[in-house]
């Protein structure tokens, strides 16, 4: 018998876009001079990373994109993005609170990225890059749309490999028998402490030039290096 098909409960889904839409509100608000963003621009801002995540879970596993199929999906990304901009400045004096919530939503949509693959019967490797995708998905459709360097892509506390790390966890314990539900909210525990700990501490992957590299060719010697 094959095992039925992983169901996201509309509950959690609604409560990860919501603090999405929150976070991504927040984001867009803190910007000031000629990157200042007027009501629409942070709601949008709000929105994607409130449905991003869902929305690339969904392309990846080729199924109905489950955040247009409701209307609540878009009605909470927008009411929430309007709570994290009118409330702005009372949650930025909340900050502990703020990176609490933060990592509670990466673990949220990589749990719910990978679960959902594998119940579709997706193999672990790639069930575990569709939970990773979905958890950073919101914050990449964020900075491409601010015009701003990809936060993943540079130096900084762990946040994609927090969400790898939980759903590998999930991964695993899925495949030595753990119900799918029961492996989600370990994937959730394990991504969130892993983010705080990263953000309490300080911890980072190493800088790529902080790597030993080979010495280059002599012709090379002669090309500029321009410095920042």
């Amino acid at each position: 018998m094959t095992e039925p098909l992983f169901v996201i409960p509309l509950w959690a889904d609604l409560t990860a876009v919501g603090l999405g839409g929150v976070q991504g509100a927040l984001f867009a608000s803190g910007f000031v001079g000629q990157r200042r963003l007027d009501f629409l621009g942070v709601a949008i801002i709000g929105i994607l990373v409130g449905m991003g995540g869902g929305l690339i879970r969904d392309l990846l596993l080729n199924t109905e994109l489950a955040t247009l199929q409701s209307n609540w999906y878009l009605l909470t990304a927008l009411g929430a993005s309007l709570v994290g901009m009118l409330l702005a400045g009372l949650f930025q004096r909340l900050n502990a609170v703020i990176v609490a919530l933060d990592a509670l939503v990466i673990g949220m949509f990589a749990a719910f990225g990978t679960a959902k693959a594998l119940g579709l019967g997706m193999p672990a490797v790639p069930a575990v890059f569709v939970g990773v995708c979905a958890a950073v998905g919101g914050s990449i459709l964020r900075d491409v749309i601010m015009g701003l360097p990809v936060a993943i892509m540079h130096v900084g506390s762990l946040y994609a490999v927090a969400a790898g790390a939980g759903c590998v966890v999930l991964a695993v314990a899925h495949a030595l028998g753990a119900p799918l539900v029961a492996a989600a909210i370990a994937c959730v525990v394990v991504t969130t402490v892993i983010r705080l700990l990263a953000v309490m501490f300080d911890i980072s992957l190493p800088e790529q030039r902080a790597l030993h590299r080979r010495k280059v060719a002599i012709e090379t010697s002669a090309i500029r290096i321009i410095k920042p």
